[in-house]
């Protein structure tokens, strides 16, 4: 895809790296709020669910903001297509799709100071939430692209995303909730809310600047 191999080769993260990389992060950070900070099993339950929720919201605000921002400067575009366009030229490249481990990694520990910042040893249970969130975020985020959902609530949760990539970009940014586009008046016209799941392939979005191709790559 890019013209840089190293480039090309960190762009590209298999989905069952989320999980691998955070889940044992988030079983350590619980404990250590349990047995090392002194924070109690239902003050960190609350926490957690706490983490879990912000997450939900710093995930709709980042994907409304920073994902789809193009900044007015030379490398605007080609940023942009880096941190999100690339996603929206080729929804279906499967390795392209969840946080690459170096940003990851990097919002995690950025996240992480705001919170101990924030909260003191209470950060430790409540950004076990926060990172949950994220890996279910990620893992639906996947899941939506790649699978056919068999439940009401996973259908529905398709539709809106694929409204967000076909139709309407500037509208429908959740993707492992719907409740933040209720709240910030994003969601779809209602009339278009029972659309299908697999709309035409054109898709409007920012160039490929430093793209070796214009086809998708073939899967792997």
């Amino acid at each position: 895809m890019f013209k840089s191999n190293f480039v090309d080769f960190f762009s590209r993260t298999p989905a069952i790296v989320v999980p691998i990389l955070f889940v044992p992060v988030c079983v350590w950070m619980f404990w250590y709020g349990l047995a090392r900070a002194d924070v109690g099993i239902w003050s960190a339950m609350g926490l957690f669910g706490a983490g879990f929720v912000t997450w939900t919201l710093t995930e709709y605000w980042l994907h409304r903001t920073a994902f789809h921002w193009i900044p007015n400067a030379s490398w605007g575009k080609q940023m942009h297509f880096l941190v999100h366009g690339v996603h929206h030229d080729w929804p279906k490249d499967k390795y392209r799709l969840v946080m690459p481990p170096a940003v990851s990694i990097a919002l995690y520990f950025l996240f992480l100071g705001i919170f101990y910042a924030l909260f003191g040893s209470y950060a430790w249970p409540f950004q076990t939430g926060f990172v949950i969130g994220y890996v279910v975020y990620d893992l639906t985020h996947y899941y939506i692209h790649h699978f056919t959902p068999k439940t009401k609530f996973g259908v529905n949760l398709k539709k809106h995303h694929m409204l967000h990539h076909y139709k309407y970009p500037d509208k429908a940014f959740g993707v492992s909730s719907r409740v933040w586009d209720s709240v910030f008046a994003t969601t779809v016209p209602a009339i278009h809310r029972k659309a299908a799941t697999a709309p035409p392939p054109a898709v409007a979005g920012s160039a490929a600047p430093g793209a070796a191709h214009s086809e998708p790559p073939p899967a792997e």
